[in-house]
């Protein structure tokens, strides 16, 4: 079967093992295929669920997995079979380095005269005649893997500087976090940092001033009062509020944005009633149904062309500060390759010390 998946069908040994094991887990639930048929259930969570599915918990487990995620199913395994919580760990990784071409000597070269070799040196240390170097390795991603119920393992690779304030902070709540545990830390840490920006994009707080019906909600400029925006929020879940025509809530919760039903533009007033959170995507899409797209474009040109002068500022200044900081004669090092272009080069930092930390939260 492997040897058919791979050469006659020419599938990777990945997608090979993936269908063997969806096929052995149907002959012996062969509901499963029926479910494949019907796009309840996709290979992925066939391979993850065969081996934790008996007689006995078929039919609820095989329920709950319809029409899940990768990640969903993750976490339905973990819940059916769960793991014992992951030691908190530390260790230093070493330290990469550019990868060095190992070839064989070749033979000496013939000498040349004083005058050719100056030439053939100066010709070899023109800047277009460096090799580019070896591309750095990309980062390893973060893992973030469920264990059991509610409980996940984290690893990820942190730099000597975060590991120095995890010290840090570890020292300063000895009193709350006696043991020092990091998922702990971390938790405590996340929460803080949640709590605060959420209360400056969001207005969230435990003591507030106004309520909304205190607030005036006339549109006469652009900024939103702390009391509506904190409403909209708890009201709408922190989720966009868009429903396409098949019922389905957008599940976006990333970069949401207050949108005026009745449009700002057209005098609609900052009220509860008249916001909604929507996320990028459909905030720009209701906004070109409700002036056009021409019209939405050229407005995107034209803040585009106003910011265009503090964008260039910026640049400016960056480069000033890469030219005076990082372009010192004692900076440079093998992590500069040249790129194309008279006189540009890339910046690729390596981290000095790297340490890979691991737990469960």
């Amino acid at each position: 079967m492997f040897a058919y998946a791979t050469e006659s069908l020419h599938l990777s040994e990945a997608e090979a093992y993936l269908r063997i094991a969806a096929a052995r887990a149907a002959r012996r639930h062969p509901v499963l295929l029926e479910m494949l048929a019907d796009g309840r259930l996709h290979l992925s969570a066939m391979a993850k669920l065969a081996p934790h599915l008996t007689d006995a918990n078929r039919e609820r487990v095989l329920e709950r997995a319809a029409h899940r995620t990768k990640r969903q199913i993750e976490e339905l395994v973990a819940e059916l079979q769960p793991r014992p919580d992951v030691a908190p760990a530390i260790r230093k990784l070493p330290v990469r380095r550019p990868e060095q071409e190992h070839t064989r000597p070749a033979a000496p070269p013939p000498v040349a005269a004083p005058a050719t070799a100056a030439r053939a040196t100066q010709a070899e240390l023109r800047p277009d005649a460096v090799a580019p170097g070896a591309p750095a390795a990309p980062p390893r991603p973060a893992v973030v893997q469920p264990i059991a119920p509610a409980r996940y393992q984290v690893r990820f690779t942190a730099s000597a500087e975060l590991h120095e304030k995890l010290n840090r902070l570890r020292g300063l709540m000895k009193s709350s976090i006696p043991d020092g545990d990091l998922g702990a830390l971390i938790e405590d840490a996340v929460s803080e940092k949640l709590e605060r920006l959420e209360a400056r994009r969001f207005a969230k707080t435990n003591r507030p001033r106004k309520s909304p019906e205190e607030t005036d909600t006339t549109p006469s400029s652009r900024h939103i009062p702390a009391p509506i925006r904190r409403a909209v929020y708890a009201r709408d879940g922190g989720r966009c509020c868009f429903v396409d025509r098949n019922g389905n809530r957008c599940t976006a919760r990333d970069g949401l944005e207050f949108h005026h039903r009745h449009g700002y533009a057209r005098g609609g007033a900052h009220s509860v009633a008249n916001l909604e959170l929507q996320c990028p995507v459909h905030n720009q899409y209701l906004a070109e149904l409700e002036y056009g797209r021409d019209r939405m474009q050229r407005y995107r040109k034209g803040v585009r062309e106003e910011m265009a002068p503090y964008a260039v500022a910026s640049l400016a200044a960056s480069g000033r500060a890469l030219e005076q900081d990082q372009l010192r004669p004692d900076a440079v090092g093998p992590y500069l390759t040249p790129q194309t272009g008279p006189g540009a080069i890339a910046v690729e930092p390596e981290p000095v010390s790297r340490l890979s930390a691991s737990g469960t939260l």
